[in-house]
């Protein structure tokens, strides 16, 4: 209950600011956002997105050595929270009215608290998201049956914060986008205040290495002194560079990103069948997480690009008046949370019924379903664009038939890609494998963030264009998930045993 209530907050706290993200970039300063254009708004969302799923690897490795799962968790939720209300400042003094000869000022102020909270947000995150899922890991034993029950409900616990949080932090955004920052904020610290008063229910675990002879101590002191102004540093670098006091082109960074990513794991993955020391078998294991690397981080590139492409679509071509009254834009951002909440369970029992019958598909297959799905998807979204371009609004049952299909996807891709690795990772590599399968998750929403920058129809002629940017979308997606199907052959043979 503890962790459940914990990670349900802090999901509030990040899928309802992420709701607002691009939007608030986009609006223009007179009515009260950032003014960027869309391409620079797309870079910095993947940038920040990318960032979330990047620094879960040295989060964990920072538990592992320093501060312990639990204090991970806490520590991580503070500077959440922190970043939240950092975004949310600038709404404090526009309580107090200002001149109109201080708006320029006032508006370079949001800009930099923005930025610093992202930063903070993503710091905050990277501690408290990889820690908490291993302290539900250790409730257990190993091979128990309710580990994954525990896992299902603990699941549960995310998608309800995400279901909720657009529709609230949304609702006060359209009073002032600061408001739906600062209640985000106000979410992780209402998880922060129940962990700590529950923390009990979680004695022995999660706790901080043991440090017993003088020469650990000394070493123990030393890493954490170090790992202190690395953070503080990195923090600093990174805050000065986003406020523009060094000027920087933010897609050109977020391209770069993403080559050194894909360069990394590559590189990383090569060595380890060329210089592992593992037999054939392994090896060929290895390959098929090389090959998955792909197709995951292309069907993230597509899924993640609800929060972007999919969200100022519903902004600025969705009908939204129902009965006089305009829905929010955010709220659109729950049904994908409202779709898994329905259907995880009937595709859980699916599988099951299908694996009695020995007609369960094999987890290449399901990839290539979630792919198809997600093509599918936005095929539906090509036909929406069209009404757009000729000028009408979209019904928003595009949008919404466009999320079910997405879910369909994600149901049948991203649960199976995790076990998989989980399976094929050698011994003495499992934690280095998951490290990497998180990468190609965080490529994938970087790439969504820079599509969504050339498809979002924020000028005319991107609108007239973008019925073809989504059908280029459709041909990648259905074409990767076709060439996934052909290599099944030769990647399940590669697996081995393994299914």
């Amino acid at each position: 209950m503890t962790l459940f209530f914990t990670e349900m907050w802090e999901r509030f706290s990040y899928y309802g600011m992420r709701a607002l993200l691009i939007l608030f970039m986009t609006t223009a300063v007179i009515d009260g956002g950032l003014g960027f254009d869309d391409k620079t708004s797309g870079a910095i969302y993947g940038l920040y997105t990318m960032g979330v799923y990047l620094l879960a690897l040295p989060g964990g490795w920072l538990a592992d050595r320093l501060f312990g799962l639990k204090k991970s968790v806490w520590y991580g939720g503070i500077i959440i929270a922190l970043g939240h209300f950092t975004m949310a400042l600038p709404g404090l003094v526009n309580l107090f009215g200002t001149a109109e000869v201080e708006k320029v000022a006032l508006s370079a102020f949001d800009t930099n608290s923005f930025f610093l909270g992202l930063v903070l947000i993503v710091f905050g995150t990277g501690l408290l998201k990889p820690n908490i899922s291993s302290i539900v890991g250790q409730l257990y034993p190993a091979g128990s049956s309710k580990r994954d029950a525990g896992f299902s409900i603990f699941y549960m616990g995310i998608n309800l914060g995400a279901l909720i949080a657009p529709i609230v932090c949304s609702t006060l955004a359209t009073y002032d986008w600061h408001l739906g920052f600062g209640v985000a904020g106000l979410g992780m610290v209402i998880g922060l205040i129940q962990y700590k008063l529950t923390s009990q229910a979680l004695d022995g675990l999660g706790d901080q290495p043991i440090v017993e002879t003088p020469e650990e101590k000394i070493s123990f002191n030393k890493l954490k002194k170090g790992t202190t102004y690395v953070i503080g540093a990195l923090i600093a670098i990174i805050a000065v560079l986003f406020t523009g006091i060094i000027p920087i082109d933010v897609s050109a960074i977020a391209g770069a990103s993403g080559t050194i990513i894909a360069v990394v794991a590559f590189g990383y993955l090569g060595y380890v069948i060329a210089f592992g020391g593992l037999d054939k078998g392994d090896r060929n294991k290895v390959g098929v997480i090389a090959i998955l690397f792909l197709f995951s981080a292309m069907f993230w590139s597509g899924f993640e690009q609800a929060g972007s492409t999919l969200n100022l679509f519903a902004e600025r071509f969705t009908d939204r008046t129902v009965f006089g009254w305009e829905i929010p834009t955010g709220y659109f951002q729950s049904i994908n949370s409202m779709f898994i909440i329905i259907f995880a369970p009937i595709f859980g029992a699916m599988w099951v019924w299908l694996g009695r019958r020995n007609m369960e598909p094999s987890s290449p297959l399901k990839f290539a379903f979630g792919l198809f799905a997600l093509g599918m998807g936005f095929l539906v979204m090509y036909f929406a664009a069209k009404i757009a371009a000729s000028g009408d609004l979209a019904a928003p049952t595009w949008l919404i038939m466009t999320y079910m299909l997405h879910t369909f996807g994600e149901l049948s891709l991203s649960p199976v890609g995790l076990s998989l690795v989980t399976k094929l990772a050698p011994k003495s590599y499992g934690g280095q494998m998951m490290g990497i399968w998180f990468l190609s998750v965080a490529l994938g929403n970087l790439i969504a963030g820079l599509i969504a920058g050339e498809a979002s129809g924020g000028s005319e002629e991107a609108l007239a264009q973008m019925p073809d940017q989504y059908m280029l979308i459709v041909y990648t997606v259905l074409g990767s998930a076709a060439l996934l199907f052909l290599l099944k052959p030769i990647i399940r043979k590669m697996m081995g045993e393994v299914h």
